[in-house]
């Protein structure tokens, strides 16, 4: 009986060393026909930005790499699929452009963090740091603006009004000189 054990035991180590000789084998053919090493690294990453509602916005994104680099764009984390958007489009170089961005009280479908992915085939992926992309409504800055320059001109004849005074009072002649 315990012969009988040896001999199983003896013969499930072999099996396990011709096991791990195949694999062996098979991850060395594998090697012989991988890709060697080709560094890659971001030559611009995108920006935290300040889109104007309705206008054009452009986050910058580009790779350096001797071989084919494929650029992708992440939104909230999640993979952006712009096969069809109309709006949105990867540049040449890397770069999302929004031709006109979205916005409004219910519906910000622009508004977010962005990164981009470079990624060679069969080598791996780098990712960007994360940019956040944030929406103002260019009529609210016109009327925020409209109402410090209304604030100015209150405070700028009111300046006037106390000179004016001060000059009037300089010019009165006093009880004591009359």
């Amino acid at each position: 009986m315990a012969e009988r054990g040896a001999l199983w035991l003896l013969s499930l180590l072999c099996l396990t060393f011709l096991y791990a000789e195949t694999i062996a084998a098979k991850h060395v053919d594998k090697a012989s026909a991988a890709q060697p090493f080709s560094p890659f690294w971001f030559t611009a990453e995108p920006q935290d930005t300040l889109a104007i509602r309705g206008n054009s916005a452009l986050l910058n994104c580009s790779a350096h790499s001797d071989a084919a680099t494929r650029i992708e764009w992440k939104k909230d984390g999640t993979f952006m699929s712009l096969v069809s958007d109309e709006r949105r489009r990867i540049l040449p170089d890397g770069s999302l452009f929004f031709t006109h961005v979205v916005h409004s009280k219910h519906n910000k479908p622009d508004e977010g963090t962005y990164q981009c992915v470079a990624t060679i085939d069969n080598l791996g992926s780098i990712s960007s740091r994360t940019a956040r992309l944030s929406v103002a409504d260019a009529r609210a800055g016109l009327e925020h603006e409209q109402s410090n320059r209304a604030a100015d001109t209150i405070y700028i004849c009111a300046a006037q009004d106390k000179n004016q005074q001060q000059q009037q009072q300089q010019q009165r002649p006093s009880l004591a000189e009359q």
